[in-house]
């Protein structure tokens, strides 16, 4: 059993030390799937959709195979296995068989000696295709006349949440509220696009080798479209540059393209997206619209929230049942109301299917009920911050969903609340920012939220982790994990906490990039879980190595193990304080008396639960409490707004390399104000996609960047190493209405919809309805 208790001493762990892999990406040693090479390797290009919604009445492939130096041309029927992408459902294909569901999907590929060679092979593929009705935005799919895409009558999953009863709150409250909200798409812009490199073996065997979040989510992936069994497979991680959850699911898009490719040509085959392709057909951060309505008493408990929260899937299924679960449970937000009523559905379109990002439907919630509760408070003459404290979660209170709040899990939100306030100067800023005149004018929002931790009771059979150690005979120590690393520093904390564990020095250790050949399948690294589960898996190996160690060391010493700890290079005798051998003297000891120094460790989340009927359950085993505050400046004549500061309180559990979360905080900071300021994708009427670059779609430059000031929270959560939880997600989450809410402290006008460019701050200052 993996010792629960968060130590009291530690020299590793809560140390800033430099990241593990930070020489090899300075240097340009690290490989990316595109510095990869093979002998005899052929280039991918895919013809894709050029309709939102067609008919494919026929493909000839002819002229492009008869291009010199052409290998393969694939379609549907080129698939040796299951031509099916499974996520949740089946619905999705590799390649479309009779029907393109969305502009950009799928249809053909080709490999070729060259990639310039294969993008002209494309152009000779000849599709006849009978071009259909367009079920086209979220709304308009729902529409009596609507287009049939998918699910039941363009719904593809719904849920629920009813807590006490919200008519009677209704009735209760001294004043009601309702809006409705509306959030963009978001695109990733991941500095490297998908690619995916695949290698064919000689026993018909099929390696693959490419940039992805989820190694394991591949595996089954390749296994299915070559119809080869799991163990002919092997995915290996290259060195991979940002995900953001796009990453999560549509690498296995990519990979079987080139495994089918690899498969017919017999020589390996490298795909590589272009920006423009991978933004016209990789998923997307869900639009929604939520509906949401608030009473509350004039002292401002609230008394019931009730809401309709809607997603636009996109063409197929893929995430967005999921998405749309951890949008659902976190629609009330981190506040205490006994009556709670959501409704939320994810709506089939014929659009660019969503998927994972990170906040994971959580962001277009937040932006909702942080956006009401500063309306709540506007119209009760408080203060935002206030109302805030006065509904803030406790110790012993129930979420929305039931689940009571307990101390174990680490609870820090009033303390963070506290913190940033205190930090941005909330009170003096309000104060002198009240009554402005003249054309540009200063305004200090804030937002506050929670984020379930891990996969939440829809992902109870993927929540699990592996890791192996293997400790070498000149005590350097050799980690592997199942989760991923995609520049968030996972690496780096990893070998922190085994470090710590094994009580080894730092640079002792090294740890490899994920390889589904080494470790058994650790669900997928998304939902800010990977510290916590793979963080504990190690913490499990380790312990089963020092228990090698210590017999060895107590054979020489004639000292008990059980007053043996781990610590500084070295093992102590805990009793006295004395030095018994140094890592490397006891590694010595060990081998020398034949002891197995190498281990498989294996976590285990805590159960959760979730009843469909009410939405009541125990959904998370943690969560993480998080406070923003945003300082803006709003040109009056253009509706022009710039971000001068933000503040971000974490309650993080234990931040096991500071300097790492204060950069995760940084840099979500800077995809939030993106998502509530600038970054929108726009179709045409027919459904083609006209944000087809960087240029058109706008994200933050470090011109566009405020200061950052990060502030860490520690309550500690006992079931993590050492008392950690995860942030991979939460900087970025609550940005949005922290910045649309200092508009309106600034303007006295409310934004309902993102992103707060000029043209649309303009107008609700002019007073014209947007939505």
């Amino acid at each position: 059993m993996i010792e629960r208790q968060v130590s009291v001493v530690m020299s590793i762990v809560g140390e800033r030390v430099v990241r593990v892999d930070a020489a090899e990406k300075a240097t340009g040693r690290a490989k990316f799937i595109d510095d990869m090479k093979f002998p005899g390797m052929l280039h991918a290009s895919v013809l894709r959709s050029p309709y939102a919604h067609a008919k494919i009445l026929s493909i000839d492939k002819s002229e492009a195979e008869a291009v010199p130096g052409v290998y393969a041309v694939c379609t549907h029927e080129d698939v040796p296995g299951k031509n099916r992408h499974h996520v949740v459902t089946d619905d999705q294909p590799f390649f479309a068989e009779d029907v393109a569901r969305h502009y950009g999907e799928a249809i053909a590929a080709v490999a070729a000696e060259t990639r310039e060679l294969a993008e002209y092979a494309v152009t000779k593929i000849k599709v006849e295709y009978e071009e259909l009705p367009a079920a086209l935005g979220l709304e308009n799919a729902l529409l009596d006349e609507a287009p049939y895409v998918g699910g039941e009558e363009n719904i593809f999953r719904r849920y629920k949440i009813r807590k006490g009863d919200v008519d009677k709150g209704f009735d209760e409250s001294d004043i009601v509220i309702e809006h409705k909200f509306v959030t963009p798409y978001q695109e990733h812009a991941y500095l490297e696009t998908n690619g995916a490199l695949a290698v064919p073996g000689s026993v018909g065997d099929m390696t693959v080798y490419g940039t992805m979040q989820c190694p394991f989510y591949v595996l089954h992936a390749v296994s299915d479209v070559l119809g080869l069994p799991q163990n002919m497979v092997r995915i290996i991680q290259a060195a991979t540059g940002g995900g953001f959850g796009g990453k999560e699911d549509v690498p296995s898009l990519v990979a079987a393209i080139a495994a089918v490719l690899a498969c017919k040509a017999g020589r390996p085959v490298k795909y590589i997206l272009s920006r423009e392709e991978d933004l016209i057909c990789m998923s997307k951060r869900h639009p929604a619209i939520v509906r949401i309505k608030m009473g509350a008493k004039k002292t401002g408990e609230l008394t019931a929230i009730e809401a309709d929260y809607k997603v636009n899937a996109g063409a197929y299924v893929t995430l967005s049942t999921i998405v749309l679960w951890r949008g659902t449970v976190h629609v009330a937000g981190p506040y205490r109301c006994p009556n709670v009523k959501v409704d939320a559905a994810a709506v089939a379109t014929n659009m660019v299917p969503c998927g994972a990002y990170r906040g994971f439907g959580t962001p277009q919630v937040i932006f909702a009920h942080e956006s009401m509760m500063d309306e709540l408070a506007f119209r009760l003459g408080m203060d935002p911050l206030e109302i805030r404290k006065i509904n803030a979660l406790c110790v012993g209170d129930e979420t929305s969903t039931g689940q009571v709040i307990t101390e174990e899990m680490g609870m820090g939100l009033m303390e963070t609340i506290e913190r940033a306030s205190e930090e941005s100067g909330w009170a003096e800023k309000r104060k002198k920012y009240s009554n402005q005149e003249g054309e540009t004018r200063k305004g200090i929002g804030m937002s506050t939220f929670l984020y379930g931790v891990g996969l939440g009771a829809g992902g109870n059979y993927m929540a699990r982790a592996g890791a192996h150690i293997q400790v070498y005979d000149d005590a350097s120590v050799l980690l592997a994990v199942g989760t991923a690393e995609m520049g968030q520093g996972m690496k780096t904390v990893l070998s922190q906490i085994a470090a710590e564990e094994l009580g080894c020095p730092l640079e002792n250790v090294s740890i490899i990039m994920t390889d589904t050949s080494h470790v058994p399948d650790s669900g997928p690294t998304v939902a800010s879980r990977s510290t916590v589960v793979s963080g504990n898996a190690l913490r499990d190996a380790a312990m089963k190595i020092k228990a090698g160690l210590y017999a060895a060391v107590s054979k020489k010493k004639g000292v008990p193990p059980e007053v043996m700890e781990s610590r500084d290079g070295a093992i102590y005798n805990r009793e006295n304080g004395k030095m018994l051998m140094t890592f490397g003297e006891a590694v010595n000891a060990a081998t020398g008396t034949r002891k197995h120094l190498a281990a498989q460790g294996w976590y285990i989340s805590p159960n959760t639960d979730f009843n469909e009927e009410d939405g009541h359950g125990n959904i998370y085993f943690t969560y993480t409490w998080v406070t923003q505050v945003a300082e803006v400046e709003v040109d009056m004549r253009t509706g022009q707004v710039t971000v001068e500061h933000l503040t971000c309180a974490h309650d993080i559990g234990r931040a096991i390399n500071p300097t790492l979360m204060e950069g995760q905080i940084q840099g979500g900071s800077s995809q939030g104000m993106g998502y509530g300021t600038m970054e929108e994708i726009l179709y045409d009427k027919k459904g083609r996609m006209l944000t087809t670059s960087l240029s058109t779609y706008m994200i933050p430059t470090i011109q566009d960047m405020p200061d950052v000031t990060p502030i860490i929270v520690e309550h500690p959560y006992k079931e993590g190493p050492y008392g950690a939880k995860g942030v991979g997600e939460t900087p970025l989450m609550g940005i949005a209405p922290a910045v649309t809410n200092a508009i309106r402290s600034a303007t006295g006008v409310p934004i309902r919809e993102i992103p707060a460019k000029p043209e649309r701050v303009l107008k609700s200052l002019e007073g014209e309805e947007i939505l």
